[in-house]
C-alpha cells in the first residue's frame, strides 16, 4: 500500500516539484549572470503556452514516441518512489531516452538528426556509471528494491564514495548542464544544441518539458539514496549538490561529445569499479 502511495504522489507532485526546481535554477542562473531572471513560476507559463499553440508535426509518429517518452519516465519514477526494483526502474528509465531518440529520427531534418545523435552518445557516456551505481547500492543494502535501500541504517555514502562521485558527475550530463549539454540544453544557446527538440512544437514540446520535470525529480531521488540513513542529511546533501550542478553549469563551456564520452567512461572506470572491487574485497573479508 505504502508502495502504491509513492507512486501515486510521484505522478501528482513530481510535475509541480519539477517545475519548481526548473524555476528556481533560472532565478539562481539569472543571479550568478547579474541578471533579475523570470519569476520562478515561468517554467509553468511556459508549458502552458506550449500547450495553447498548434501542434504543428512532420510526422505523426513523433507524437506517438514523445507520448512513449513522457510514459516511461513517469513510470520509472513511479516504480522508484514506490519503492520496486533497481534495475527494473534503470531499464525503464533508458527506454524512455530511446523513445526521444526515435522521435527526433523519425524526422528528416539534419539538426534533429545530429541531435538525436548526440542524445544517444550521452546514453553511452552516462548509463555505465548507473549500473554501476546501481550495483553499488545493492551491494550495500543487499537488495536491488529501493525500499530496502531506503530502509537501511547503513551510511552508504562512507561505502560509495567514489560511486557517489561518479553519479554526480554523470548527473551534469542527465541534467542537461554545461559543459555536458551537447544534445539539448535549457538555455538559449544555438540551435545545433537544441537539435533534438528542433521539430517539436505545441503539445509534443509541452510532454518533452513535462518528462524532464519528472526526470529531475526521479534523479534527484537517485541521489537520496547515497544518504538515506539520514533523512536531514540527505535533503541537505541533494540541495547542495544541485546547487552545485548549476555553479558548474554556468562557470563551464559546452565541450565536444567526445569529453562527454571520454568522461562518462573514464568516472565509471576508475572512481565507480575502483569503489566497488575495494568494497568487494573488504565484504570478503579481505580487511
Amino acid at each position: 500500500m505504502n508502495g502504491i502511495i509513492g507512486a501515486v504522489l510521484f505522478l501528482i507532485l513530481a510535475p509541480i516539484v519539477g517545475g519548481l526546481i526548473a524555476g528556481i535554477d533560472r532565478k539562481i542562473t539569472a543571479r550568478m549572470q547579474g541578471r533579475v531572471g523570470p519569476p520562478i513560476l515561468q517554467p509553468f507559463y511556459d508549458v502552458g503556452k506550449l500547450f495553447e499553440k498548434e501542434n504543428v508535426v512532420v510526422t505523426t509518429a513523433q507524437n506517438f514516441y514523445v507520448l512513449a517518452y513522457l510514459v516511461f519516465i513517469a513510470l520509472s519514477g513511479a516504480l522508484f518512489f514506490a519503492g520496486g526494483d533497481l534495475l527494473l526502474i534503470v531499464f525503464a528509465f533508458t527506454l524512455a531516452h530511446v523513445f526521444l531518440v526515435l522521435g527526433a529520427y523519425a524526422v528528416h531534418s539534419p539538426y534533429s538528426h545530429i541531435g538525436a545523435e548526440r542524445e544517444l552518445i550521452q546514453l553511452m557516456a552516462y548509463e555505465p556509471m548507473v549500473i554501476l551505481a546501481a550495483v553499488g547500492l545493492y551491494m550495500v543494502a543487499n537488495s536491488f528494491y529501493v525500499a530496502d535501500m531506503v530502509a537501511t541504517t547503513v551510511p552508504v555514502i562512507l561505502y560509495l564514495p567514489g560511486v557517489f562521485l561518479g553519479f554526480v558527475t554523470i548527473l551534469t550530463i542527465k541534467l542537461r548542464k554545461s559543459p555536458f549539454d551537447i544534445s539539448t540544453s535549457h538555455h538559449a544557446h544555438q540551435e545545433i544544441v537544441k537539435g533534438i527538440t528542433t521539430e517539436f512544437s505545441g503539445s509534443t514540446l509541452g510532454q518533452v518539458e513535462i518528462a524532464h520535470w519528472y526526470e529531475n525529480v526521479f534523479l534527484l531521488g537517485f541521489l537520496y539514496l547515497f544518504f538515506a540513513w539520514n533523512p536531514v542529511i540527505g535533503v541537505i546533501a541533494v540541495a547542495i549538490t544541485y546547487l552545485a550542478e548549476i555553479f558548474v553549469d554556468n562557470v563551464t563551456a559546452r565541450a565536444r561529445w567526445q569529453a562527454a564520452l571520454k568522461s562518462g567512461w573514464l568516472v565509471a572506470g576508475v572512481l565507480g569499479l575502483v569503489n566497488l572491487a575495494i568494497l568487494s574485497y573488504m565484504m570478503t573479508g579481505g580487511v
